[in-house]
């Protein structure tokens, strides 16, 4: 027996799309100026599901056609000769074209047979889509996740307008294999990416094939996600290849693939999921289509399972590691891709965040190591390992050589050897063909994941070089115990500090094993921390905001840094 409809929902749906569409469908013949061919098609799609939903304030108005129509002018004259767009960072880009043309698909099957009204909206959104077609079924792509937008695109062209040779490419797109690995995450590791391209690219493309390979490997994702929700309604980036592993990552997106799953498999989990999406209210104006075009999507939500506390994970494909409890919410993470790259590179992941510690309001955003060994870069790690139970090993080995001169065999009379990478620098030195005398510096973090936070013991070894461990709390609270240094910083001497925002608590002591004291509030030159030459030589910095508590010395050293979060019960609950 189908479950009611949710109507609740249904409601806020329209809400959004009506905030969007509204403002348009008031001026209807104001000519859209500075707007990307992507919103223009956004603003299409919600104007033509505004006028075809009974819940929405615009249902049946004609000022939405007319605001629609004029848009699509300005769609049509956004498409160039070949049927791609112009405009946007990526030139002549058939993804970038097949974002577009997914949504001029979607609405035509909105405006199609919807009535005479919707006749010339029809009929320009099939111009559109037909300009486009020829360009999106021969184009290339430059990310993994656009090898989906196209094939969504292509589908959605087939759903609209049959013809086999879009299906011949999709299989050959489709043939290389989803990216996706042992822990569900796609290739990419990036949230943003998972929400709004492959997961809504795979769930089109299952339901228009009848491929339910592809809607397993979207469950796949979300149930990995589901371990990546941290208590502050986002979802973990750290680990990320793209450009969201700097930024915090909403929930939000993920509320329609959530909800769907919820509803056609029965899944609680997903259930929970899709209410903490909805929590902050819905303000996605694009919701209402596909509300109209997945009905499963009006359906009321199964019972939402309790989320399970306390909860571990171990993405090992990631080499990320999280402990969650009703006291803390914990992330360590070991698996950037820059040791084995020896670069920062778009399309790597890079972070050098290593920890994160979520007490309620006081929040750990941050903990880096920062070293001065041949401006390498801080740490991260090479290698991590899951000891036993809560225990991990993050190890990260850099090494610098010296080069001796060549033999007799590779000199050049007129000294021209040719330019070649050394992994720290470039030079006319034909580095490969030399003998090297090498100079090693090995970090090691043990890592216990706690209910309560992380206890850390930090092994820095090798020559004498400065260190700093660089701890970033969240705006919002004050650090205590701690000497202030200017500009957002504090350091940590001999005693502990505790971060308080409201009543929520971090505590940090730290203290040193083997080693030389720890650097006093004097040591800027040592408290700060240095992104290294690949940031520095052209003039950039990746280093956190916020509030910043450093302890750092002079390795080789061995230290221990406890962290513990405390936040007062919950009503009704004896401490």
């Amino acid at each position: 027996m189908p479950t009611p409809l949710d109507h609740e929902f249904l409601r806020a749906v329209a809400g959004a799309a009506d905030r969007s569409a509204a403002p348009l469908a008031a001026r209807p013949e104001e000519e859209p100026a500075g707007v990307t061919h992507r919103v223009l098609a956004r603003r299409v799609k919600t104007l033509v599901a505004a006028y075809r939903s009974a819940d929405s304030a615009l249902h049946g108005s004609s000022r939405a056609v007319a605001a629609a129509l004029t848009h699509l002018r300005a769609l049509l004259a956004a498409q160039t000769a070949s049927g791609l767009f112009a405009g946007g960072d990526n030139v002549q880009s058939p993804p970038d074209s097949a974002f577009t043309v997914n949504d001029v698909c979607d609405a035509h099957v909105l405006a199609a047979g919807a009535g005479p009204e919707l006749c010339d909206v029809t009929a320009a959104l099939a111009e559109i889509a037909g300009a486009a077609s020829a360009a999106l079924l021969t184009g290339g792509v430059h990310t993994p996740n656009h090898r989906w937008e196209l094939c969504a695109a292509l589908a959605r062209l087939h759903r609209s307008f049959p013809d086999s040779r879009l299906l011949d490419r999709i299989d050959a797109w489709l043939a290389e294999g989803v990216d996706i690995d042992a822990d569900g995450l796609y290739s990419e590791r990036s949230a943003n990416y998972a929400a709004h391209v492959s997961n809504p690219s795979l769930l089109l493309l299952a339901d228009v094939l009848g491929r339910p390979d592809l809607r397993d490997a979207v469950e796949r994702n979300l149930t990995a996600t589901l371990d990546l929700i941290r208590p502050d309604g986002t979802v973990e980036t750290v680990h990320s290849r793209r450009q969201d592993q700097h930024h915090p990552f909403p929930l939000a997106p993920y509320l329609p693939h959530y909800r769907l799953l919820a509803v056609r498999t029965g899944r609680g989990d997903f259930a929970r999921a899709a209410r903490l999406a909805a929590a902050g209210g819905v303000d996605d104006p694009g919701l209402l289509a596909e509300t109209l075009l997945t009905p499963d999507l009006c359906h009321a939500l199964p019972a939402p399972d309790a989320e399970p506390l306390p909860r571990d994970r171990y993405l090992g494909t990631a080499r990320l590691a999280s402990r969650a409890s009703a006291t803390a919410h914990t992330v360590l993470y070991g698996g950037s891709d820059v040791p084995g790259h020896r670069r920062i590179r778009s399309g790597l992941a890079c972070n050098p965040t290593f920890l994160r510690l979520f007490a309620g309001d006081a929040v750990l955003d941050a903990v880096r190591l920062s070293r001065g060994f041949f401006d390498l870069g801080p740490f991260r790690a090479a290698d991590m390992q899951q000891v036993a139970g809560h225990r991990y090993r993050l190890t990260e080995t850099l090494t610098a050589a010296y080069y001796q001169p060549l033999p007799p065999d590779r000199r050049r009379d007129d000294g021209a050897y040719r330019v070649a990478d050394e992994g720290r620098f470039s030079a006319a030195m034909a580095f490969s063909d030399r003998p090297r005398d090498e100079v090693s510096h090995t970090t090691r973090v043990e890592a216990e994941l706690r209910d309560d936070g992380a206890d850390l013991r930090i092994d820095i070894s090798g020559p004498r070089v400065p260190w700093a461990l660089e701890l970033t709390f969240r705006p919002g609270g004050v650090p205590v115990g701690a000497v202030p240094v200017g500009d957002g910083r504090w350091c940590l001497t001999t005693g502990p500090v505790t971060y308080r925002a409201g009543a929520d608590e971090i505590r940090v002591e730290a203290a040193v094993e083997a080693g030389e004291p720890l650097a006093g509030p004097e040591r800027s030159d040592v408290l700060r921390y240095d992104p290294g030459q690949d940031h520095t030589v052209v003039g950039g910095t990746d280093a956190t905001t916020g509030n910043r508590v450093y302890l750092g010395g002079h390795g080789p050293q061995t230290l221990t840094v406890t962290l513990r979060a405390r936040r007062p019960p919950a009503p009704g609950v004896r401490p």
